[in-house]
């Protein structure tokens, strides 16, 4: 059951014809940003995490602070194409900085993997 207001998107690569995660929370405010997953104890394999740069910034970076699983983390640019992917950031460490990243989509570990995805793919956050 989801919260009333809580926008869940599926995370498709059109590029490769791939879902990447079916169910991905918008992260919507400084506040759902800041927590992300802190707090849970996994990730399941159709879950996911997306999260909007502030506008004032032109790049983006995550972190495993405090968290109990690893995570992949795709970034995306302005065209929702993917600038960089974080493969299996392990809990406790702090992704690259990303320039020019406009959203960073956090999944389980190897999610980005299972999907082919690779730098310069068309991502799409759809409604389903």
């Amino acid at each position: 059951m989801s919260v009333p207001g809580t926008v869940i998107l599926c995370v498709r690569n059109h590029t490769r014809s791939t879902v990447l995660c079916s169910r991905a929370t918008l992260a919507r405010g400084l506040r759902a940003s800041t927590r992300g997953l802190l707090g849970r104890n996994q990730l399941s394999r159709d879950e996911g995490l997306i999260i909007e740069a502030a506008r004032f910034l032109p790049l983006m970076w995550m972190h495993t602070l405090f968290m109990r699983f690893p995570i992949d983390v795709v970034f995306l640019g302005r065209d929702s194409r993917v600038v960089k992917i974080e493969a299996s950031l392990e809990p406790w460490h702090v992704s690259s900085i990303v320039f020019g990243a406009r959203q960073a989509v956090e999944l389980s570990a190897g999610a980005a993997n299972l999907a082919n995805t690779a730098i310069g793919d068309l991502i799409s956050l759809d409604r389903d």
